[in-house]
This record gives structure tokens, sequence and C-alpha cells, in this order.
């Protein structure tokens, strides 16, 4: 029984050892190139839908029905036209009494200012002389004793 776990153990680390440098062997190969993929067959190409011919702007329409959709066409712009120009000159006659606000306004400001100057003026008048009262009322006796 002893030999034959002796020579149990003595074949399994020889199987061992060997199967390492069959690992071995197998590790240090190089791996071969890929497998070329078979050719997909090529999609066909997207055809461009043909474009719908276009419409006839006026289907049909005589002389006379042309000349009469023209007519009411440069009607309807002249009206427009005029409507505009009414709104032009009342839009200037809007700014050019704005105009004579905003300088009335400035004319305004300018003589507040004035007014404010002057009551400044008044007010370090009335300053100087409360000063002067009261250095000759309180200060000018109390330094003379």
């Amino acid at each position: 029984m002893k030999t034959s776990i002796v020579f149990g153990i003595a074949a399994l680390l020889a199987f061992v050892s060997f199967s390492q440098t069959t690992f071995a062997i197998e590790a240090e190969q190089e791996p071969g190139p890929p497998q070329i993929p078979e050719p997909s067959p090529t999609p066909e190409p997207i055809k461009i839908p043909t474009p719908a011919p276009a419409p006839d702007p006026f289907p049909k329409e005589s002389e006379s029905e042309k000349i009469k959709r023209l007519t009411e066409e440069n009607d309807n712009l002249k009206q427009q036209n005029k409507n505009l120009q009414n709104q032009i000159s009342s839009l200037n006659n809007e700014k050019s009494r704005l105009q004579e606000e905003i300088l009335e306004l400035n004319n305004s400001i300018q003589s507040l200012k004035e007014i404010i100057l002057e009551q400044i003026r008044v007010t370090i008048d009335l300053v100087n002389q409360l000063k002067e009262i009261i250095y000759e009322k309180v200060f000018s006796p109390t330094i003379q004793l």
C-alpha cells in the first residue's frame, strides 16, 4: 500500500509538471490572424423621389379674368398704400407733439434747477448769519471774560 501511495504521488507530480509545461507552450504561441468575414451584399441605393409637377398658379384663366384679378389686387394695394400714408402722417404729428412736450419739460427742469440753486444760496446765507449771531451773542462775551 505504501508503494502504491508513493507511486501515485510520483505519477501525480509528473502529470502536474508535464501539464504546466504544456500550458506554458500553448500560452507562448502567437494568435493566428482573425478570420476574414464573408462579404455582405451591397445595399441598394436609395432612389430620389420624383417631384410632383408644380401646379399651374392660374389654371385656365381667361384674359378678362386675369385683368379683373389684377385690377382687384391693384386696388387692394392702393388702399393699403393710402392707409400706410395716413399712419405715417399721424405718426409724424405725434412725433412733433412729443418733441414740443420734451422741450417744455426741459424748460421746466431748467427753471427748477435755477430755483433750487437760489434756495441753496439763501439757505447758506441764513446759516452764515446764524453763525455770526451765535458767535457775537454767545462766544464773544465769554471770550472777553
